[in-house]
């Protein structure tokens, strides 16, 4: 009797199964299954595309920071009248800055930086050839390296 009950139970549920699929045509299977897989690259190109802007971003503030520190280094040496040790460090700042954007794309934080550098650079060259730089003007640049760090 129990077994007469699971085969007709079995037999019911086959039926329905196969009258519910055989309504649906082939076709709606398939688009579902191609508009997941869509769903799924979508999301994965968005979390690589994020993963890949804050790598660049904490490159970017890593870069400030070291930055940072060789300019005040730099401030350090110059009021010690150590003109050479200055230059180098204001050197080593740029490069710093120059390797920290290096490959990212061009908008306002990146020009602002490349401004920067290019200021480090000419700030360099007036010290290592023994010109007067004044202490405000090594001021204005790491307060601009802090207003780049707050963005």
């Amino acid at each position: 009797m129990w077994k007469f009950v699971a085969v007709l139970i079995l037999t019911a549920v086959s039926f329905g199964l196969g009258f519910y699929f055989g309504q649906r045509p082939v076709g709606t299977l398939q688009q579902t299954v191609s508009s997941l897989q869509q769903s799924l690259k979508d999301t994965s190109r968005n979390i690589i595309d994020t993963t890949m802007g804050i790598e660049k971003d904490l490159r970017r503030r890593q870069g400030l920071l070291d930055a940072k520190s060789h300019m005040v280094q730099a401030k350090s040496e110059l009021f010690d009248k150590n003109l050479g040790e200055s230059a180098k460090q204001l050197g080593e700042a740029a490069d710093i800055l120059d390797n920290a954007i290096k490959g990212a794309k061009q908008d306002e934080s990146i020009l602002a930086i490349r401004s920067l550098t290019g200021t480090l650079r000419e700030v360099r060259l007036d010290v290592s050839m023994g010109k007067p730089v004044s202490i405000k003007k090594l001021d204005e640049i790491q307060r601009e390296v802090d207003r780049q760090l707050n963005k």
